[in-house]
C-alpha cells in the first residue's frame, strides 16, 4: 500500500502504471512530483484514498507493461525521448498555434481567457523548440558519448561544460517554465473543459491542449526523474 507521505515522483518511478492514474486526476508527476501524494491530492481537492486505491488497482491490473527505462542504456533512452516526445512537440506546436488563432478569432471577444492561452502557447512553444535543440545538439550527445567511453573503459569526455550537472540544471529550469505555462493553461481552460455548446474547433483545441500536457508530463518525467539522475550518477562515479 502506498503511504500518504510518499512523493508523487517516487510513486511514478516505483509503479509506472500509476502515471495513467496521475494523468486521469490531473496530478503533476514530473516538475511538481516532489510533493507528497497527500499534499498533491489536497491541492486538487481530491480524495486521497480514492487516488491511492486507483494506484493500487493500476499496479495489479492488466494492460501493456511499462517500458523499464530505469535499466535501459542512456543512449536508448535519449533516442526514445527524441523520436517519441521531441518529434511530437515539433508536430503539435504549429497545430496548437493554428487552432488557437481560429478559436480566438471566433470566440475571443466572449471568452477573453482564450487570448491569454494563445499568448502562453506562443511563448512556451518558442521556448520548447529552442530547448529541444539544446538537448539534441549538446546535452544528449555528451551523455551518450560519456556512456560509450565508460563502456569501452576509455576516458570520459566532459564536452564544453565540465560537469554534466551544469546543462542539466538549465534544462530542468526550462522544464519548470514549460510546466508552469501548461499549469496556467489548465487553470484558464477549467481543466480543459470547453463551455457548454462550444463548437467542434473549440472542443478539439482543448482536447489537443490536454493531450499536449499529458505528453509533456511523460517527456519531463523521463528526463527529470530517470535520464538526468542516471547521467549525473554516471558522471560523478568516474570523476
Amino acid at each position: 500500500m502506498t503511504a500518504a507521505a510518499t512523493t508523487v515522483r517516487d510513486i511514478a518511478l516505483e509503479q509506472p502504471a500509476s502515471i495513467r492514474v496521475f494523468e486521469k486526476f490531473g496530478i503533476d508527476y514530473c516538475c511538481g512530483g516532489r510533493k507528497a501524494i497527500a499534499l498533491a491530492c489536497q491541492e486538487r481537492s481530491l480524495d486521497l484514498q480514492t487516488v491511492l486505491a486507483a494506484i493500487e488497482s493500476a499496479a495489479h491490473g492488466e494492460g501493456e507493461p511499462a517500458q523499464e527505462w530505469a535499466s535501459a542504456s542512456l543512449e536508448a533512452l535519449c533516442e526514445h525521448i527524441v523520436k517519441t516526445h521531441h518529434d511530437y512537440v515539433r508536430r503539435e506546436i504549429p497545430r496548437l498555434w493554428l487552432l488557437a488563432q481560429k478559436v480566438v478569432a471566433r470566440h475571443g471577444d466572449t471568452h477573453p481567457e482564450l487570448v491569454h492561452i494563445q499568448q502562453l502557447i506562443r511563448g512556451a512553444g518558442e521556448d520548447l523548440i529552442q530547448h529541444l535543440g539544446k538537448e539534441e545538439q549538446i546535452l544528449f550527445p555528451s551523455i551518450v558519448n560519456m556512456e560509450r567511453n565508460l563502456t569501452a573503459c576509455g576516458p570520459r569526455s566532459l564536452g564544453c561544460f565540465g560537469s554534466v550537472r551544469n546543462p542539466i540544471r538549465v534544462m530542468m529550469a526550462e522544464h519548470d517554465a514549460a510546466g508552469d505555462a501548461l499549469a496556467q493553461i489548465r487553470r484558464l481552460s477549467h481543466d480543459f473543459v470547453p463551455p457548454e455548446g462550444a463548437c467542434p474547433t473549440y472542443v478539439g483545441f482543448y482536447r489537443a491542449l490536454a493531450e499536449f500536457e499529458q505528453d509533456l508530463h511523460r517527456h519531463v518525467h523521463l528526463e527529470n526523474n530517470i535520464l538526468f539522475p542516471r547521467a549525473i550518477e554516471m558522471d560523478e562515479s568516474c570523476g
